[in-house]
């Protein structure tokens, strides 16, 4: 492992697997992983383009943080061995289509491994990265040397706060708009770029509070139990306590890593993770976090 500074407040960590276990594989572009820093200390973190055989990411110091950014930041030394789980995928690209990205802060990491994609296939495509100053954004130099003509740096201290809405009334129509950084930036983004159109990926749980945890039971058809889930409790925690285990990872639906699926039943969807169009579907939930609408879930467990 080695570890960098790359931008003020964000390192820079290579991982390589030990003598023991097999080498990193490949991944597909949006992918991220789970470092495993301690007990009860997980965190995901979306792969950077790296060189065959290891794994990179970025990380943020979070200043109100749960303390996973502070133990990579201070504590998480060259050398020294961590778990790592996945690569996962719930922010994939489209294989084909015109692309605007837009980047806020250290959003920018799940999308560099996308723009290496969208430019490999010749496709159409263009990047907006916005941060407070220069100094805070990682890897800008390298993007903007790179595509000069295709990479817009916006830094709110010297030009003001991005105007996402006369950006996205500007951006051609059926444009696919992949979007990633702080909630504030993506809830900007949503208001005004097409659903349809729309892809992002969230570091944070949404904020619900219009709902009341109300009483439902889950049926897990292939345990052959049925596991009544109170208000306070989530469905993870319910199918746990009745001695049925199943993965799980951020505990607050942002990772994807404890998607279930749905085999009967109305969910309310709380998750960070899946699409409006997946939310009505209801084929698969986050466990962690969503709940049901009516008395009772089936679920594939």
């Amino acid at each position: 492992m080695t570890k960098t500074v790359v931008a003020d407040g964000v390192v820079e960590i290579v991982l390589a697997a030990s003598a023991a276990d097999a080498p990193f594989g490949s991944f597909t572009p949006g992918s991220h992983i789970d470092l495993h820093l301690g007990d009860d200390l997980v965190r995901q973190y979306s792969l950077l383009p790296s060189a065959t055989g290891t794994w990179r990411v970025a990380v943020l110091r979070e200043r109100d943080g749960r303390g996973g950014s502070a133990f990579c930041h201070d504590e998480l030394a060259v050398g020294r061995d961590v778990r790592v789980a996945g690569p996962r995928n719930h922010f994939a690209l489209d294989e084909q289509g015109r692309y605007l990205f837009l980047a806020g802060g250290i959003g920018i990491t799940p999308l560099i491994s996308m723009i290496d994609e969208a430019a490999a296939r010749g496709a159409d495509w263009r990047l907006v990265y916005a941060g407070r100053t220069a100094g805070s954004m990682a890897f800008a130099a390298d993007l903007a040397r790179r595509w000069p003509d295709r990479v817009d740096l916006h830094v709110d201290a010297d030009r003001g706060l991005l105007d996402l809405a006369g950006l996205l009334a500007a951006t051609p129509s059926g444009t696919q708009v992949y979007a990633c950084g702080p909630a504030g930036f993506l809830d900007a983004v949503a208001e005004h770029a097409p659903a349809e159109s729309l892809h992002v990926e969230r570091f944070a749980p949404l904020a619900i509070t219009d709902r009341e945890d109300t009483p439902f039971e889950v049926e897990l058809a292939r345990s052959d139990r049925t596991v009544p889930v109170p208000p306070g409790r989530s469905v993870l925690e319910a199918v746990r306590d009745a001695g049925v285990q199943t993965l799980s990872s951020c505990g607050e639906g942002t990772c994807g890593t404890c998607e279930t699926t749905v085999l009967a039943g109305e969910v309310d969807h709380r998750d960070a993770v899946l699409t409006d169009a997946e939310r009505e579907d209801s084929e698969t939930m986050m466990i962690c976090v969503s709940r049901a609408r009516g008395p009772r879930l089936v679920l594939d467990l």
